[in-house]
């Protein structure tokens, strides 16, 4: 596949991209906020390095084992992350994000809510990926990625045949992979890519009342930009 090159781990692709999938944002903390940071990262993060996960191990002795994890992928500000979190107990929820102020606001979230079913990634989602493994993830989202708008920089985008291939690898029977973009050329993509997988069914929905309204998802509207959401189940 173009774009990347891969290797094989027993049941779950891995992904090598030469490029970043997200642009990278400089954007300081406060001394307050970088302080609180610094502390609840080290309660409430996953290094995106190491050995492939256990979630029973991740999620605390008392874990019931059979309870769903959700990947949520570039949570950005945040607020769908906690917001789905809130009304969904039943699901531990793996972050991902590169940004220090979404993730600070996720993580002042699971210590004040408090929110003891989520964990935090802060980096980046393809070195992550090495340690899911296969059939373990209950669902997977990823809501307005970076849309790299420019036809020169469309190789960047995260959702193509390989990552989605990989993401793919680790959702269970039955699981789900949620999309959503304002992007128009980015929503054929992806159903394009999901639709190559025999794998998965599915293909544009409805907006699901499921979703929270995003500041991200209201701007796009405001500049008249409707999302896109695509929904699609694994199903072999």
């Amino acid at each position: 596949m173009d774009d990347a090159t891969h290797s094989v781990t027993p049941g779950a692709r891995e992904v090598t991209r030469p490029a970043f999938t997200f642009k990278v944002r400089r954007r300081g903390l406060s001394p307050k906020r970088q302080r609180e940071f610094d502390e609840w990262i080290t309660k409430w993060g996953i290094d995106r390095n190491g050995p492939v996960l256990d979630w029973n191990e991740v999620f605390g002795p008392n874990r019931e084992p059979n309870r769903g994890v959700v990947l949520d992928i570039g949570f950005g500000h945040g607020e769908s992350t906690i917001q789905m979190a809130q009304s969904q107990p039943h699901l531990d929820v793996i972050g991902v994000e590169v940004h220090d102020p979404g993730v600070v606001t996720v993580l002042d979230a699971i210590e004040n809510v408090p929110l003891p079913h989520v964990r935090v990634v802060h980096g980046d989602l393809v070195a992550f990926l090495r340690r899911v493994g296969p059939l373990s993830l209950t669902a997977v989202r990823i809501f307005f990625p970076d849309p790299w708008k420019k036809t020169r920089q469309h190789h960047r985008r995260l959702v193509h045949e390989d990552v989605t291939a990989a993401l793919v690898d680790r959702l269970v029977l039955g699981g789900e992979l949620h999309l959503a973009t304002d992007i128009k050329d980015y929503a054929a993509l992806m159903q394009r890519v999901c639709d190559a997988d025999p794998r998965l069914t599915g293909g544009i929905v409805d907006r699901p009342p499921d979703r929270p309204l995003t500041r991200f998802e209201q701007r796009g509207l405001n500049e008249g930009r409707p999302p896109t959401d695509l929904r699609y189940t694994r199903t072999a």
